[in-house]
């Protein structure tokens, strides 16, 4: 995905660009009666009365009006209510939810559909043949927004609900995590051999996250230039103002330079698109949320831990990488011992005086220290070992540590049979 692309994916998942849109569709379908009255016939026109359409639209005005606010305010509360009780970097997902969107711009686009309505009928431009027309979208406006309302009080049950949060949370960064799986480098190429490259300095222009890399433009610069661009940092890395992002083998002019540097898209948080650790860690903030003493909910960890265990299998999977298409720039590819310092640390640390989930995160483990091609058996048994060894230090009965230990074994069993 290019910046051009990440950037309008960005912009099209603003609430306000999508009721903006509905609300025009609204206006554009109550004007349309205004051109197809030439094609209706007389008849039908006149068995339609001239209250009839005034008295519907005003109804549905008033009535789209109070729903829209309610719905707003519902989604306030959904929202906080994520903030507060799942993690506040949930909420990210929450805002960009389709279906919260897609039913509260349908209600404002009904109600601005009303409102053009009345106006348009006040002004007498419709005649017998419009109001006709204005009538039949008027019944399938009433019919679209019956069938919104009912899936939308449904869904209202669930929005900013803990487990509803914690799976948005799992499904992007398990589509993050899946599409990185595909390409390890972002599509580009691997780091070289033998240490950090040498090469012309790219400097950051700002301080903040990395939240996007446009390895199409890079590839396209390192071209022009003729030599390779070395990216040293990945998306959801925290870079300062004037750090190196990469080196380039050849020198930049100034205006290249500045191309460069806005392949690299900076700002003040992560985002879930090409950053799978972000996800990971969000999951671990969830979790660590519910073994704080004033929630004591462990139930919640060991729901997270499987849910990690499902985002790392994807990692851990077999298949074929794709093969590069950037033949100009390298881009580091993701740490094993990383993504599973994200969750696993603060699991192993929060919950490690509960043997409950001390036991959950050691079959965890060893089901990842077997998993697929055997990527993720080091970073495995390294957490198994830590983990083990936080739960014997918390844990005050001689059972529950010696449970813990011997399963920490069982993940080095797990691990050996995989091999």
């Amino acid at each position: 995905m290019t910046r051009w692309q990440w950037l309008l994916a960005q912009f099209t998942r603003r609430l306000w660009v999508r009721s903006a849109l509905f609300s025009l569709l609204g206006a554009l379908t109550a004007l349309v009666a205004i051109w197809l009255k030439p094609f209706i016939p007389p008849a039908v026109s006149v068995r339609i009365g001239a209250d009839a359409v005034d008295n519907v639209l005003g109804i549905m005005a008033s009535s789209m009006l109070a729903v829209t606010t309610f719905s707003l305010g519902a989604m306030v509360s959904a929202y906080a209510a994520a903030a507060t009780g799942v993690t506040p970097r949930a909420t990210m997902l929450l805002l960009q939810d389709t279906k919260a969107q897609n039913a509260l711009s349908t209600f404002i686009g009904a109600f601005l559909f009303s409102i053009v309505g009345i106006v348009a009928l006040s002004t007498g431009v419709y005649g017998g043949e419009g109001r006709a027309v204005l009538f039949i979208a008027t019944i399938a406006v009433i019919a679209l927004v019956v069938v919104t309302l009912l899936r939308w009080i449904e869904y209202l049950s669930r929005l900013g609900r803990l487990g509803e949060t914690t799976r948005r949370v799992e499904e992007a960064a398990a589509e993050a995590l899946r599409e990185r799986r595909r390409k390890p480098h972002l599509g580009a190429l691997p780091p070289p051999a033998g240490g950090l490259p040498e090469g012309v300095p790219i400097l950051a222009s700002e301080t903040g996250y990395l939240q996007h890399l446009d390895v199409a433009a890079l590839d396209k610069l390192a071209q022009a230039a003729g030599g390779r661009i070395d990216v040293l940092v990945l998306p959801g890395a925290f870079v300062a103002r004037e750090s190196i992002l990469a080196r380039s083998s050849r020198r930049l002019e100034e205006e290249q330079l500045g191309a460069v540097q806005k392949a690299f898209s900076i700002g003040d948080m992560r985002s879930f698109d090409q950053d799978p650790r972000f996800g990971l860690s969000v999951l671990a903030e969830i979790a660590s949320r519910a073994l704080s003493p004033a929630v004591n909910d462990p139930g919640t960890a060991i729901d997270v831990i499987g849910r990690a265990v499902r985002i790392l299998s994807i990692w851990a999977g077999e298949g074929a990488d794709e093969q590069p298409v950037y033949r100009h720039v390298t881009v580091p590819g993701l740490d094993e011992h990383d993504l599973l310092d994200d969750v696993f640390t603060p699991l192993a640390r929060d919950g490690a005086a509960l043997v409950e989930v001390g036991i959950r995160v050691q079959k965890a483990l060893a089901i990842l220290a077997a998993a697929g091609s055997g990527r993720l058996t080091p970073a495995a048994l390294r957490h198994a070992e830590l983990a083990a060894a936080r739960a014997v230090a918390a844990l005050a009965f001689e059972p529950d540590r010696r449970a813990v230990v011997e399963l920490s074994a069982r993940v080095r069993a797990a691990a050996k049979l995989g091999d």
